[in-house]
């Protein structure tokens, strides 16, 4: 059984009670959430940022020890990136798409198995993989309410826990991501295709470049789907290497 605490977000109670694994253990406003928290196990905490009482950025920082799921309706990158920077496992925007928010919860849970066998063996960083790949996105200017975000991100984690799977991007990587979204694989790839193009179309090449620690790609030099997960799964491995 999970246990989880909900903070100014009501309305998620009676999507997250249809799953007999969860356990509701509060439900409560921003007023309130510090006696809640202070006194209650919990599992998993998931908050809204803007509140009466409270506002989610100061719980984020008073309670670092706790596993926090942001849901909001702020899409900035500026609450993003502050988010994530105190402690937020993941930053869901609101409408939150239930399949999305039950298969967050459970890495969470699991202390986020995807890419587990490379955080076991690497301590170069003390971030978790989707704070990794989450900052690079912000830096390069894919935004986290865009499906693709949600799609290329899990296309990485794939691809560092397993990369040989780069190389059966339409047999293997599509259709996995496909199942645990509920989705096609058509919808993954163009979704993904779609979040590079944004990236591309804000003009953050140099980013991009500085990224890579060489200059890769131009303003009209876009690379595949499979080429930039590559890249990226690449990086991530390489940054936690003895």
């Amino acid at each position: 059984m999970i246990k989880i605490g909900l903070v100014g977000l009501h309305q998620l109670r009676s999507m997250l009670e249809t799953n007999e694994q969860y356990e509701i253990v509060f439900d409560v406003n921003g007023s309130d959430a510090r006696k809640y928290l202070d006194t209650t196990p919990v599992d998993v905490v998931i908050t809204e940022l803007v509140m009466s009482g409270e506002d989610g950025f100061a719980l984020l920082e008073k309670y670092r020890d706790l596993r926090f799921i942001v849901a909001s309706e702020l899409k900035s990158e500026v609450f993003v990136i502050k988010a994530l920077e105190l402690g937020a496992k993941y930053y869901l925007v609101q409408p939150v798409e239930y399949g999305v928010l039950e298969q967050r919860i459970q890495n969470v849970y699991d202390g986020d198995k995807l890419g587990s066998k490379v955080m076991r063996k690497k301590t170069v960083s003390e971030k978790t993989l989707d704070e990794r790949i989450s900052s690079i996105f912000v830096s390069v200017g894919i935004p986290a309410h865009i499906k693709g975000y949600q799609f290329l991100r899990e296309g990485i984690k794939l691809a560092v826990d397993n990369p040989a799977i780069i190389n059966a991007i339409t047999k293997s990587l599509y259709p996995t991501i496909a199942r645990r979204f509920d989705t096609t694989s058509s919808k993954v790839e163009r979704a993904i295709r779609h979040a590079i193009e944004v990236a591309w179309n804000r003009g953050k090449i140099e980013n991009i470049n500085s990224i890579f620690g060489v200059k890769v790609y131009t303003s009209s030099e876009k690379p595949t789907n499979g080429e930039f997960i590559a890249l990226l799964a690449d990086k991530m491995l390489l940054e936690c290497a003895y």
